[in-house]
């Protein structure tokens, strides 16, 4: 598959491309499974998932025009609006077919490895850029438990993704000096 990773093939050098949550998980896997301790199993989309996802539907463009009016110094107000925005643009527009396909075939792989139907999954976010030397965006987007069935999932995926454009995630960015579109 092009855009999900199985944890266990995941390690701490893909964190790049899975983010550094995934990674750590995949590591875990590797390093403790065979010492008897019990690391869940999962899979990640990748950053270029959440990217082909906004090169798809044109949202880089209406992502900067809806965040232009927050600078440093807005209002609460303005903030709440320009983040209300984004994370709608980001969490209603449709998925890619092949990140559609992909997402389900790799959660129908995972209910089939726990013997279920419809098992239940966490659906979190780890973005590239959150644990750096001079910055640790850990909290800052949100995670989506007991999540059942297909549909919930491809949702919750998407509030995800759009979760990155929480308020306190947009000025932690700000704050910081990042490109809101660095961070995938």
């Amino acid at each position: 598959m092009r855009y999900i990773k199985d944890f266990k093939t995941l390690r701490l050098v893909d964190i790049p491309t899975v983010g550094g949550k995934n990674a750590s998980l995949g590591q875990m896997l590797s390093d403790l499974a065979h010492l008897g301790v019990s690391v869940p199993g999962g899979f990640a989309v990748t950053a270029q998932g959440y990217l082909l996802h906004l090169e798809e539907n044109r949202i880089i463009e209406k992502l900067k025009t809806v965040l232009k009016p927050v600078k440093k110094n807005s209002s609460l107000k303005v903030l709440k609006i320009a983040g209300k925005k984004a994370r709608s643009i980001i969490a209603t527009a449709p998925l890619p077919t092949i990140l559609e396909e992909e997402i389900t075939i790799a959660y129908r792989q995972l209910c089939k490895q726990v013997g279920m139907q419809d098992c239940s999954v966490a659906v979190r976010s780890s973005a590239t850029a959150e644990d750096l030397p001079n910055a640790s965006f850990a909290g800052q987007q949100e995670t989506f438990l007991n999540i059942t069935g297909i549909t919930d999932v491809l949702q919750a995926y998407r509030n995800s993704m759009a979760s990155l454009f929480t308020d306190r995630a947009i000025v932690y960015r700000m704050e910081k000096g990042f490109d809101h579109f660095a961070v995938a």
